[in-house]
């Protein structure tokens, strides 16, 4: 009767020991599905910011009248132009963001006047041309 008890004992001993496996094989399967279908979290993202709305906090959209004297001034500077986005600057003049018919990213910076004051290419970080002409 001693060895009936001891072999129930070791044998659920080993189904416990066996269901351990079990489930670590089973967390360990659904962590590595789970990391490469990426439905985990990712810290990195490669999105592109909307072009429609401001990025930086010291600049703001504009609207109304102002918004629509700033679009003229850069699309007489570039006819034909899209406009994405109009706001205000963070070194206090307006700016309007937008792609050329050729497809470059220009910024186009308008003073309080509603003149054109200077353009800057590539998007945010391009380089200055200078007062425009």
């Amino acid at each position: 009767m001693k060895s009936t008890n001891r072999m129930k004992k070791i044998a659920a001993a080993s189904v416990l020991v066996l269901g351990g496996f079990g489930a670590g094989a089973v967390a360990t399967v659904t962590g590595s599905a789970s990391a490469a279908t990426g439905s985990g979290t990712s810290s990195g993202s490669t999105t592109a910011p909307d072009p429609t709305k401001s990025i930086r906090s010291d600049e703001h959209l504009l609207t109304g009248t102002t918004a629509d004297e700033v679009r003229a001034a850069a699309l007489a500077k570039y006819p034909g132009a899209t406009i994405q986005r109009v706001e205000t600057d963070s070194d206090g003049v307006y700016e309007a963001h937008i792609v050329t018919k050729a497809g470059a990213d220009v910024n186009v910076q308008v003073g309080k006047d509603f003149a054109v004051t200077g353009t800057q290419t590539g998007g945010g970080g391009g380089d200055h041309d200078g007062p425009a002409a």
